[in-house]
């Protein structure tokens, strides 16, 4: 179903999402998840190992598919897509930063951004001005030729951040964007996902770190498979 001309879509709606695997009882990881995200936001979904934040990513970013639910992602309804279809909407409406980069080695932060829209028909040279358009946002017009191996972790990161941004997705998953990073690199980091915010992109930090989680706008915080709170809800008890 396409989503109505007349409503503006959110970027991301979970309705009671469950996602069990098998065992004697199966092992529910989420458990009737339902959750909102409008163009713009900045949210954290925050929890302790094992509270089920990792699978809610997974669903969130349509790499896993959940038992029971809907997943809708700018308006479309996931479960009306096969894989290819999936894979498709994936590439062009969520952007992805992960707390390894997994960035290449031996290509430059320019042809790594670049990578971002491969599959997107764009020609060639666009894609490259898109990207240096896209480091520049991020503050690493200096390091366009640079390789992984000659940036720190801080600037691998920004280059993973830019690569995300590059195709203007409907939102951004940045998993644990901190994780690798000392401590002065990761309140950069943290900055720059503020500074983007402010920008107009719609943003969710999944993170164990209370701290981290606390700064930003919003606290979707995730415990044994359900939103145990969420600072958007307002309680009516």
């Amino acid at each position: 179903m396409s989503p109505d001309p007349d409503v503006t879509p959110v970027a991301l709606e979970l309705r009671n999402v469950v996602k069990a695997y098998p065992g004697t009882p199966p092992v529910r990881a989420l458990d009737g998840v339902s959750m909102v995200v409008h163009p713009g936001e900045m949210a954290a979904v925050v929890g302790p190992s094992g509270s089920g934040k990792s699978t809610m990513l997974h669903i969130m970013g349509t790499l896993d598919r959940p038992t029971e639910g809907t997943v809708l992602i700018d308006g479309v309804d996931t479960a009306e897509l096969d894989d290819k279809q999936l894979s498709a909407l994936r590439g062009r409406k969520i952007g992805f930063v992960f707390q390894r980069f997994f960035l290449l080695a031996g290509t430059t932060a320019v042809e790594n951004v670049a990578n971002g829209l491969l599959y997107s028909g764009i020609d060639p040279s666009i894609r490259r001005e898109l990207a240096v358009e896209a480091l520049r946002r991020v503050g690493l017009e200096q390091r366009l030729r640079h390789v992984p191996a000659m940036m720190s972790g801080g600037e691998r990161q920004r280059v993973a951040i830019a690569r995300a941004l590059v195709h203007s997705p409907a939102f951004i998953l940045a998993d644990e964007p901190t994780g690798n990073l000392d401590s002065k690199s990761s309140a950069a980091v943290m900055d720059l996902l503020r500074g983007l915010h402010e920008e107009g992109s719609t943003l969710l930090v999944i993170t164990h770190d209370d701290r981290i989680a606390g700064s930003l706008p919003r606290q979707v915080r995730v415990l044994d498979g359900r939103i145990e709170q969420d600072s958007a809800v307002v309680s009516l008890s």
